[in-house]
């Protein structure tokens, strides 16, 4: 029971954490197979598995991904200055991994609906065993994912790309942001 109620208090106090509030080391990889078994465990209706991973840790790749980053800026009409923040958005966490889903709209078991939540629970798996390890990170998403220049960057046939997951060390500890709804708000009878 001691075991539950440690896990249960790793769960209540995690938080997300931003880029800028992250530093080395990142986890490395007998640590990223934990979080990624994490993932796999979340409910996934019979195996499905509806979605997957690609890290970006070389620092090759974290330029090719800033460059990226900065052509969308440069597309969407950005200034220089505004252009090389968004570059440097993707050199600034120690980690980022990809998620792609993908999504099987006319599966004849589970519903495309069912798939995301899979995928949105993998995440959240893998983020909470990276908090239970003494990691922290943030998933993002947003223009630069809907981009199809980086989309294409990422995504085999058939996949979506949802975003990134940032991780790292928290840089200080880390609190959960006052203001959340009280679980008494949330949860109630019909």
């Amino acid at each position: 029971m001691d075991r539950g109620l440690d896990a249960l208090g790793f769960l209540l106090g995690r938080c997300s954490v931003g880029a800028k509030y992250l530093g080395g080391p990142a986890p490395d990889d007998a640590a990223l197979r934990v979080m990624t078994e994490a993932a796999l465990r979340a409910p996934d209706h019979g195996g499905l598995v509806p979605f997957r991973f690609v890290l970006i840790r070389e620092e090759a790749a974290r330029r090719r991904l800033a460059d990226l980053y900065g052509q969308v800026a440069q597309a969407a009409g950005k200034d220089a200055e505004s252009v090389e923040r968004d570059r440097q958005r993707a050199l600034e966490p120690p980690l980022l991994v990809a998620v792609m889903a993908r999504i099987v709209d006319d599966d004849p078991v589970v519903p495309a609906h069912e798939q995301w939540m899979a995928a949105g629970g993998a995440v959240a798996n893998f983020l909470n065993a990276a908090h239970m390890l003494g990691y922290a990170g943030k998933m993002l998403s947003g223009a630069k994912a809907q981009a199809p220049e980086v989309a294409a960057a990422f995504c085999a046939p058939g996949e979506t790309l949802v975003g990134w997951m940032v991780l790292g060390t928290p840089k200080r500890e880390m609190r959960p942001k006052p203001g959340k709804p009280d679980a008494g708000e949330i949860l109630k009878p019909w």
